[in-house]
């Protein structure tokens, strides 16, 4: 067996090389994400602002969606994979109730963004906006992407990752397309830009559900029953991994809410409101590269793990951190010097919008260099089955570094007359900086234990 080891490790493939097409799916997803951004920069601030308030919702839509799908794709791929029939509709039972659950939720929260928006010392087209755009995403979020988490799971248990892929490039073009008919043709400004965002997702569910009916139409054809028991727990089979994954999303929420919070409260709320909006959004796309490598990370540590090859999952980690390296200053950040002054003043509409928005976009790379750590040591955690280490770095980060750092970067600016925005970002920055570093130094430590 010894002798066979070696041979194994020629054959797998690089950690690079696993991420290599998952860069290209969602880099390709990513792109598309920045349309509603880019149509909203054609009615003006106001409607780039309403977007931006918005973001902390759909983190707490996206926290829910994938702790949910976690829990729910991994039991059905191990029962598919048995043939345990019963704890497949079990699963699938359990987890539409959930569904049934939470989708009026988030119906109910649509509807409280209409009543307490002109609570929130918004300017009051920023407030009309917000009400319009918010209400309608979340209200309709709660008819389309949470009921997605079934066929989703589904198809990825049949290891049909391409349904995924399809359904997702399906979802965003028809967002593209109907972005264009509801605001140029019909006229229906930011209503038309959020309605086209729900039914395109409307269009990607319906691709998904036919194509996990197939799949489960074909095993029910040609598989042999078999006599299994049912789990006596199935909520907390599915709890149990799905409460972890949907925590740390959350708490990435809870950041984007109090920066809103700030911003709102700060002087020229509604340009510094848009700068952050925008940065945001083109710093989640400049790190999806680096998400993907992340995912990658995962299998590879688990195959390596399970073999007791540490000085693999160094070298790969090793690879993966270099990479990032060179990406973020390589790539992003000539990028980011040739395309921030366009992007400031395509998507902005006032001067000072275009000015807070091109000194943020120059910081990108270094956003996403700082983040990364994040990204790469929490898969790396979790393919050695040690969930915890992430959760805790979650906690230190969201809980306790962003607010006094944030507080601090505005306190100090403000002394130094600078602009407020710029010490929150910077301040946001140095939280990034701090977790990473923790979190990098506890990996690093638990693989030399782990080596010795």
């Amino acid at each position: 067996m010894a002798d066979h080891l070696p041979q194994l490790d020629r054959q797998d493939p690089s950690v690079l090389r696993m991420a290599a097409p998952l860069m290209v799916s969602f880099v390709m997803r990513a792109a598309f994400t920045m349309v509603d951004t880019v149509f909203a920069a054609t009615i003006g601030d106001p409607a780039v602002a309403a977007i931006g308030l918005t973001i902390p919702f759909e983190f707490v839509l996206i926290a829910i969606w994938v702790g949910l799908s976690t829990g729910l794709t991994s039991n059905l791929s191990r029962a598919v994979s048995k043939g345990e029939n019963r704890r497949i509709e079990q699963y699938m039972k359990s987890a539409l109730r959930l569904v049934q659950i939470i989708s009026p939720g988030f119906a109910l929260i649509g509807v409280a963004i209409w009543f307490v928006a002109p609570h929130m010392g918004l300017e009051q087209e920023v407030t009309r906006q917000f009400r319009i755009y918010g209400t309608t995403m979340l209200c309709g979020a709660s008819l389309t992407s949470f009921w997605s988490i079934l066929p989703d799971s589904m198809v990825k248990a049949h290891q049909d990752t391409r349904t995924t892929m399809w359904a997702g490039i399906l979802s965003n073009v028809l967002n593209l397309v109907m972005n264009a008919l509801f605001l140029f043709v019909f006229g229906w400004g930011i209503f038309g830009i959020a309605l086209s965002t729900v039914l395109g997702r409307l269009g990607g569910l319906a691709y998904a559900t036919a194509r996990a009916n197939a799949h489960e139409n074909r095993r029910k054809a040609g598989q042999v029953e078999i006599d299994c028991t049912p789990d006596p727990r199935p909520f907390r089979t599915l709890f149990t991994l799905a409460i972890p994954s949907a925590l740390t999303f959350a708490l990435m929420a809870s950041e984007t809410g109090f920066v809103n919070l700030l911003l709102s409260r700060m002087q020229h709320a509604t340009e510094a409101i848009v700068a952050y909006s925008i940065f945001y959004r083109v710093a989640l796309f400049a790190l999806n590269p680096i998400i993907a490598i992340g995912v990658a990370l995962l299998p590879f540590t688990a195959r390596r793990f399970g073999r007791g090859d540490i000085g693999g999952i160094r070298k790969g980690l090793m690879e993966a951190g270099l990479a990032v390296v060179g990406y973020s200053m390589l790539i992003v950040g000539p990028v980011m010097v040739i395309i921030a002054p366009w992007v400031a003043r395509s998507l902005t509409e006032s001067d000072l919008s275009a000015g807070f928005t091109r000194v943020m976009l120059y910081i990108v790379p270094v956003s996403c260099l700082l983040g990364s750590p994040f990204l790469l040591c929490r898969p790396v955690f979790e393919g050695m089955q040690r969930g915890k280490p992430g959760l805790i770095t979650a906690l230190v980060r969201y809980l306790l570094l962003t607010v006094p750092m944030a507080w601090l970067g505005i306190k100090l600016a403000a002394a130094t007359g600078i602009y407020p925005i710029y010490g929150l970002v910077v301040g946001l920055m140095i939280a990034s900086l701090l977790s990473s570093a923790m979190f990098s130094i506890w990996l690093l430590k638990t693989l030399k234990g782990l080596g010795t």
